[in-house]
Formats: structure tokens, sequence, C-alpha cells
């Protein structure tokens, strides 16, 4: 089960920097940033939720990311909820500020000392 774990995680976690960055530059408010961005956030939750499965493997507990991977959360939920108010500058300013913290949280998670960095590079 870990490695699958740890791998869909990858996955996912990479998706959503890929999508996220399309996102990022597409035109906002039009039909396929709508669909794109329902699939961004679904991956982005399954990054988020997933972080605290692989703590389960972790014997050191849960670290700096996991908060980071619980205002995620918070956060989307945020955005989602702006948007549908008609606060667009809110919305977006949200969802940056998610897809820079997915993006520190995968610089740092490399680290070798993490889980997924000595995926990556051994222990």
């Amino acid at each position: 089960m870990y490695p699958y774990l740890i791998g869909s995680h990858i996955v996912f976690a990479l998706a959503s920097v890929i999508l996220g960055a399309v996102l990022l530059l597409m035109p906002k408010g039009t039909p396929r940033h709508k669909l794109i961005g329902r699939i961004w956030v679904s991956m982005m939750a399954l990054v988020a939720i997933g972080s605290f499965a692989i703590h389960d493997l972790n014997p050191g507990g849960l670290s700096w990311i996991h908060v980071l991977s619980a205002f995620t959360l918070m956060s989307m939920a945020f955005a989602i909820i702006m948007i549908r108010k008609g606060h667009r500058r809110a919305h977006f300013s949200s969802m940056i500020g998610s897809f820079i913290g997915l993006v520190v949280a995968g610089i740092f998670t490399l680290l070798p000392n993490r889980i997924i960095g000595g995926f990556f590079f051994g222990p």
C-alpha cells in the first residue's frame, strides 16, 4: 500500500501543479475554466487529504506541511464560497494562495528527510 499511496499522491500533486498553471493562464469565468477549476479543486483535495494518510507512515508525526494541507482545504472552500457570492477578487486571491502553497509544499516535500524525498532520492 505504501508505494501506491505515495505514487498516487505524487501523480495528483504534479497534475495539480500543471492544471493550476493552466488555470492561471487561461481566460477566467469561461465554462472551460469552471470545468478545469472543479477538476483542480478535486485533485487538490485528494492531495491535501492524502497527506494525512502519508503522515500515518511517518513515525515523526504531523509536520508544518500538514498544517498547510488543512489550510489549503479551508482556503479552497472559502474560494468556492466567494465565487458563488460573486466576489471574484477574494476567489482569485484564495486560489492563487492555494497554488503557491502547493508549489512550496512540493519543494519542501522533496527534502531528503521527508518520506516523498526519500521515495525519490533514497533514505
